[in-house]
């Protein structure tokens, strides 16, 4: 009976890696084959989100940064055009998107770029004082597994900081319907209320919080978060 279950079990888990392995590989493609004309596609939008978040996020000089799913590194140039110190990594499932991001700020030797997956980073434990994530938990296969990821790779007292749809807006709501039907690689966007639930089952406190509607289309929620203190 034991070994039944040991098998079950295991087959499982296989199957869980064989279904992240092959969404992340048509997100891959999706984003290799747009790369090119992602940020003039995008103008506007990756301007007003990325030109908000830029100073909500609350970064200090001295931090070092990871940006998570950084595509063509444009969080990573504001960040630079305030202080061209700032040590920041940037991951992003692309390889395509990355060389983009690599030829915008080959200039800048504190900035690093890696091909990797939000599920596995790279990197170790206690290695950054903020994390940055911007409009790509829509794509989280399994959430739990990106902040479980992100919360390792996070120093004690550093923070991370989301940017992300918000299913509270009518128009995200459409978007997500949609997206569900015509887009293999969305997953889903999530309320306030349940995006919380996966911050705070994932022991982290929530420490700001806002919903932002950025002209007539899009709702977006930002939060800010850090590991719970363990009690005693």
């Amino acid at each position: 009976m034991g070994e039944i279950l040991l098998k079950m079990v295991t087959l499982f888990f296989v199957s869980y890696l064989v279904d992240m392995s092959t969404i992340e590989t048509i997100i891959r493609q999706q984003y290799d084959q747009m790369a090119q004309r992602y940020d003039q596609r995008w103008s506007n939008y990756i301007s007003n989100t990325l030109n908000f978040l830029q100073p909500w996020a609350e970064i200090a000089p001295t931090d070092k940064v990871l940006d998570v799913a950084c595509g063509t590194g444009e969080f990573e140039r504001l960040i630079l055009s305030e202080n061209s110190a700032q040590h920041i990594v940037g991951v992003d499932l692309s390889e395509r998107m990355l060389t983009i991001a690599q030829q915008k700020l080959q200039a800048y030797p504190n900035v690093t770029f890696v091909q990797a997956s939000a599920a596995t980073l790279p990197f170790s434990d206690r290695s950054f004082d903020v994390i940055v994530s911007a409009n790509a938990f829509h794509y989280f296969e399994n959430p739990w597994t990106a902040l479980s990821e992100m919360k390792r790779v996070l120093k004690p007292n550093g923070k991370i900081v989301i940017l992300d749809w918000c299913k509270d807006y009518f128009f995200c709501r459409l978007c997500d319907l949609l997206l569900k039907v015509n887009d293999p690689a969305y997953q889903q966007c999530y309320t306030q209320a349940e995006f919380h639930y996966f911050l705070t089952t994932s022991g982290f406190e929530i420490t700001r919080t806002t919903k932002i509607r950025l002209g007539l289309v899009w709702g977006l929620m930002g939060t800010t978060v850090s590991p719970n203190k363990p009690l005693g």
